[in-house]
């Protein structure tokens, strides 16, 4: 079993916000495989979960509604009661370094910024986590970034967003299928 975490912020205030990337990948990803998300049976931290079976093994997509800063709760307690280990984590989430709808999958790594991957690497005690980042672009000198990833994206940034939406649900599904090499080379490269 793999399990796909999105990270995002709960709440329909931030459903369509930079910070949310996450959970829109999930969401696209739920509704390619066919499948809904429930309140996760796990009760030591809130989340959404759905459940897809595949001929490659099954696919765990959840979506922590712990906030930003406490995702790792969310993730720690899905791995305990699904009994997946570290190596079958994979975090889609997004990221200011690059540049707006532009990926990038990384099988190791620091937080980058990112406090949703912070606390998941505190959480698991590793930075060996697989993660597919979707680029949120910088924000202009004056704005604060705390600001810009809670915004909506600039409507010249729509596409782009949808296209790396659906580029990261290909990319999770080729991890899943042929391994974080192969998605490194197939989706690393595309803009």
């Amino acid at each position: 079993m793999h399990l796909v975490v999105g990270l995002g912020n709960p709440g329909s205030q931030y459903e369509i916000t930079r910070h949310n990337v996450g959970f829109m990948v999930a969401d696209r990803l739920a509704r390619e495989l066919g499948t809904a998300f429930r309140t996760a049976p796990f009760r030591t931290a809130p989340a959404l979960a759905a459940r897809a079976r595949r001929d490659d093994g099954d696919l765990l997509i959840v979506k922590p509604h712990t906030y930003m800063n406490l995702s790792g709760h969310a993730v720690s307690a899905a791995m305990s009661y699904y009994g997946v280990g570290p190596e079958s984590v994979i975090v889609a989430y997004d990221d200011l370094d690059l540049e707006v709808g532009r990926l990038r999958i990384r099988a190791q790594g620091g937080p980058g910024g990112h406090k949703g991957m912070r606390s998941i690497i505190e959480q698991l005690g590793r930075e060996e986590i697989v993660r597919v980042k979707v680029g949120i672009g910088r924000p202009p000198a004056w704005q604060d970034p705390a600001d810009y990833v809670l915004g909506r994206f600039e409507p010249e940034e729509l596409p782009l967003m949808s296209d790396a939406i659906i580029k990261a649900t290909s990319a999770i599904l080729c991890i899943v299928a042929e391994g974080i090499d192969a998605a490194q080379t197939e989706y690393n490269r595309i803009i």
